[in-house]
């Protein structure tokens, strides 16, 4: 039985995050886990990318309605992107005109550093209630620019775009996979044999390039039985966890969509899958 304060004493877990993995691990370690960083995705910034150069653009020729801005570094990459272009100015007098909604505290914080004001922020910093606002509020006829931060948010875009809006994604970052593949794979080869408690996932890339990666090798069908039964997938999010639940793998998340709470479940559940078994 774990000492009290230790949790996660005897308990193994892998990380796939890249950005933050070395934060997530200090936490897993502090409670006396073992932390396997694994990252699953590598983030390239699009400063120079033409498809984020023509999103602006198009944003400051035709106004939006409504902007989502998702993560800090992102929203703060577009404007520095921006500036390079000679058109951070007129981006932010379109997104002074625009309802702006940011996902969390962070990106709260970037928004007024750039000398702008959110109009709401979802208390659960989830993207899933952000959507449900905007589809409650009503979608149709109405622009909405959407900040990702690589996870291209398919499902996210198209309940708008089926709603009527016209969403318009501004792509600050592409999502690759790892340099190094080789921490991945070790990671794939401990979920199969067992030896790893749970894996975690703070972002939907990161959690279909796990599953392309373990195709890739062949032994998807033995990663998606092992996380289906002994090693729990904990996501920080709905929007993270639907590439799992889309291969029928269950998944858990915390109320809150931030690494404290992730751990935190990991810090109630694994104890409490092992003391059932």
């Amino acid at each position: 039985m774990a000492e009290q304060g230790t949790p996660l004493a005897g308990f193994t877990v892998g990380i796939t995050a890249a950005r933050r993995a070395e934060e997530q691990a200090a936490l897993i370690t502090r409670r006396g886990g073992e932390a396997v960083l694994a990252p699953a995705m590598r983030t390239v910034p699009l400063a120079d990318d033409a498809r984020l150069r023509a999103a602006t653009r198009s944003l400051i020729e035709v106004p939006p309605d409504t902007v989502v801005a998702t993560t800090a570094v992102g929203f703060r990459g577009w404007l520095e992107a921006a500036a390079g272009w000679d058109e951070q100015d007129a981006l932010l007098e379109r997104l002074r005109g625009a309802r702006l909604y940011a996902r969390g505290p962070k990106v709260t914080g970037a928004v007024r550093a750039a000398g702008l004001r959110e109009d709401w922020a979802p208390a659960s910093e989830s993207l899933a209630e952000v959507l449900a606002r905007l589809v409650a509020e009503g979608a149709a006829g109405r622009r909405i620019a959407l900040q990702l931060h690589g996870d291209p948010l398919h499902a996210f875009r198209e309940t708008l775009t089926a709603a009527g809006a016209d969403v318009v994604a501004v792509p600050v970052y592409r999502w690759l996979p790892p340099l190094d593949p080789g921490p991945l794979d070790g990671l794939l080869d401990r979920i199969t044999r067992r030896t790893v408690h749970a894996v975690t996932f703070t972002s939907a890339p990161a959690a279909a390039s796990l599953l392309a990666r373990a195709g890739e090798r062949g032994v998807l069908g033995p990663v998606l039985e092992a996380l289906g039964h002994d090693v729990l997938a904990a996501c920080v999010g709905s929007v993270t966890a639907a590439p799992l639940e889309e291969r029928g793998v269950p998944t858990l998340q915390p109320e809150r969509f931030r690494l404290g709470p992730l751990v935190q479940l990991l810090c109630d559940e694994l104890p409490a899958r092992a003391a059932g078994r």
